[in-house]
């Protein structure tokens, strides 16, 4: 029994939304061991949408649909759905009552235009919606088994309605086949292809599986087994998980929902140390990691945007003859940096970025993505590290990757093997 999902929704296709609904419901089918091979995203056209559900319903027995279930006339998939299959909407009155009670709690009225979500196909059930007044259907449209469910575009709507009633009755209707669980391995300083060549003997198993993939300078390996229970599942997936660690060594930083900011501040709260920071390309992009964790306070005391060397100078005392001769980005400075803030903020720790973001700026020498991190340890020692992310990145790219970088550089340091 194969799950496919249909998104609807010309902004989908236009790229003004993320498409954050087919990942929660891959992820979610997953979960269920629910096996889904194809995922459509299809605009707001009556005739296309007929084409998707003709190909849909002959490979796939559950389809799942999100997107057009409003008032507006573009909002047509419940109609187009009903028409394919050649079934007449029916309007119901329990819907247009919730919708009604929904109006009112609001202090509105409910307007004429919104009679239109009340219409369902005939014999389909309502899949309700608590919080919005789009409902969706559960529908069996004819006698093999096809079942259609459909969902409003709105995400909190639709990640409710999956929780509250979509999972119920999937798990009472025997689509779910055991369950796929997955642990996912994050790595920082390792390219996705040596890794790859590392660990390549493992991307061929079975059950369970090994997948690589990289996204804005980290690399994940995605291990996911099949089984009747979450438990025999894990006992599949950790003795690979342990060999993988064991291969990867330091370059793997964590797994799951794990970041390289919550493991350096787990680490930075074993050593009871603190953290100050010190940024100019970054513009404060390495602050903002740190303090998305909860609790980043009782180790990151804070920080200071040197975007101007004058700043640089008088609160992070970088040697103004420095700067003339080597330049804001230089591996001179972002030690002066790094070491400025530590005694600033007093802390254990400092740390620094210092570097070319582009698209402007860079030179033969010094060209974009050149970046200089800055670290200075308890000890009063001070080291640098130089990189180079390349002169095609984006600025928001370089930004990202060199907060990241700094983090790892820190990681590494606290683990005693910087």
């Amino acid at each position: 029994m194969v799950a496919e999902i249909i998104c609807v929704g010309t902004e989908l296709l236009l790229g003004d939304i993320l498409n954050s609904n087919a990942q929660f419901l891959g992820q979610q089918l997953a979960q269920l061991g629910i096996p889904h091979y194809y995922q459509s995203v299809v605009g707001d056209n009556r005739e296309r949408l007929k084409k998707v559900i003709a190909i849909a319903s002959e490979r796939s027995q559950l389809l799942i649909f999100t997107g057009g279930l409003g008032p507006t006339p573009d909002d047509l998939t419940v109609e187009t759905i009903a028409d394919f299959f050649g079934f007449p909407l029916i309007e119901r009155p329990e819907i247009i009552e919730d919708i009604t009670q929904k109006f009112n709690q609001r202090g509105r009225v409910m307007s004429a235009s919104n009679r239109k979500q009340a219409l369902i196909p005939q014999g389909a059930e309502i899949l309700a919606n608590l919080t919005g007044t789009a409902p969706g259907i559960i529908w069996k449209p004819r006698g093999d088994g096809l079942t259609i469910l459909t969902f409003p575009g709105v995400p909190a709507e639709l990640y409710q309605m999956w929780s509250d009633v979509a999972i119920p009755y999937l798990k009472n209707n025997n689509w779910c086949q055991g369950i796929i669980q997955s642990c996912t391995l994050k790595f920082w300083g390792i390219a996705e292809s040596t890794l790859a060549e590392k660990v390549a003997d493992f991307l061929y198993l079975k059950n369970p599986t090994v997948a690589p993939y990289a996204n804005h300078g980290e690399v994940k390996l995605r291990i996911s087994a099949r089984a009747d229970s979450p438990e025999i599942a894990q006992q599949l997936i950790t003795p690979i998980e342990t060999q993988l660690r064991e291969i990867a060594g330091l370059d793997c930083y964590g797994a799951n929902d794990q970041t390289l900011a919550s493991v350096v501040g787990e680490l930075l709260q074993q050593h009871q140390a603190t953290l100050s920071v010190a940024e100019s390309c970054t513009g404060g992009g390495l602050g903002h990691i740190l303090t998305q964790i909860p609790g980043s306070s009782e180790y990151f005391l804070g920080g200071v945007i040197a975007y101007n060397n004058r700043v640089k100078a008088s609160l992070l005392n970088v040697n103004l003859d420095d700067l003339e001769e080597y330049g804001a980005v230089s591996a001179v400075v972002a030690e002066q940096m790094a070491i400025g803030v530590k005694n600033l903020l007093q802390t254990n720790w400092g740390l620094s970025i210092t570097g070319i973001a582009g698209p402007g700026g860079g030179t033969t020498t010094k060209p974009v993505g050149l970046v200089y991190i800055g670290l200075a340890t308890p000890q009063g020692s001070v080291e640098s590290l130089e990189c180079r992310f390349g002169e095609k990145r984006s600025r928001d790219w370089i930004r990202r990757v060199s907060s990241s970088t700094a983090l790892d550089l820190l990681r590494r340091h606290l683990l005693g093997k910087g």
